[in-house]
């Protein structure tokens, strides 16, 4: 009988397994928590827009370990866009150094 659930690699007799799926999805957590946070932040100064464009550059991370390339490619996007803003907002000299 095949086991299902939340950790569907338990029971499969490879330990490494289930502590690298473990160890990906705490990652996506605190990536996506991060990421989040600076998102909301972000109206308090320009340097916020540093720290979500690494937040979300750490996402992409998270979805191409975990196989969900799309949100990957997606949210590597979204860095992108933020980092430019960053430098947008640099130039006009409205981020202290």
């Amino acid at each position: 009988m095949e086991r299902t659930g939340a950790f569907p690699y338990r029971g499969c007799g490879r330990p490494s397994a289930t502590l690298a799926v473990m160890a990906i999805t705490v990652y996506g957590v605190v990536a996506l928590t991060f990421m989040m946070l600076m998102y909301t932040l972000e109206r308090r100064g320009p340097v916020f827009l540093l720290g979500f464009s690494l937040g979300c550059l750490l996402s992409s991370g998270y979805g191409f370990l975990s196989g969900a390339w799309p949100f990957g490619v997606i949210e590597a996007i979204w860095g992108v866009i933020a980092l430019r803003r960053f430098t947008r907002a640099r130039e006009a000299g409205t981020v202290r150094r």
